[in-house]
């Protein structure tokens, strides 16, 4: 049997590890990059300017209306959002693994084009931006 020739032999076991480990890790620096699986989930953000304004005031005035809104568009895991005093406010929607990035980006700014009326007018004339956001490491 195979068995005992390494059984006999520990070294010769131990030598042909090594290769193999070697071996795999030479193989993965080749590896391209695309064919890692997706292991984060797709993040789309939405940032929002109110100068002025503090963050209670953003907090009430910006960040409800277009919460209400975006809260449970399709394949939507959660939402984090940061309102600060110098007027920014930045919404962070993370979806499921696997679904298209674009086709959810287009999800989260029909939901802010909804909330856009309900929003103060210094905000729609800043703009509010929807981007893409990368949360890979690699």
């Amino acid at each position: 049997m195979i068995s005992d020739v390494f059984i006999e032999r520990p070294r010769f076991a131990l030598v042909i590890s090594i290769v193999l480990t070697l071996a795999g890790a030479l193989a993965v620096k080749t590896l391209p990059i695309t064919q890692y699986p997706q292991v984060t989930p797709p993040q789309v953000s939405v940032r929002a300017r109110f100068p002025g304004a503090n963050a209670n005031d953003l907090a009430n005035t910006v960040a409800i209306p277009l919460e209400e809104e975006v809260n449970g568009v399709d394949d939507m895991l959660y939402m984090a959002s940061d309102c600060d005093d110098s007027g920014n406010y930045n919404l962070t929607v993370t979806f499921e693994i696997g679904t298209n990035l674009d086709l959810d980006m287009v999800k989260v700014q029909n939901r802010v084009q909804q909330a856009t009326p309900r929003l103060p007018e210094e905000v729609t004339k800043q703009g509010v931006s929807v981007y893409t956001r990368s949360s890979d490491m690699l």
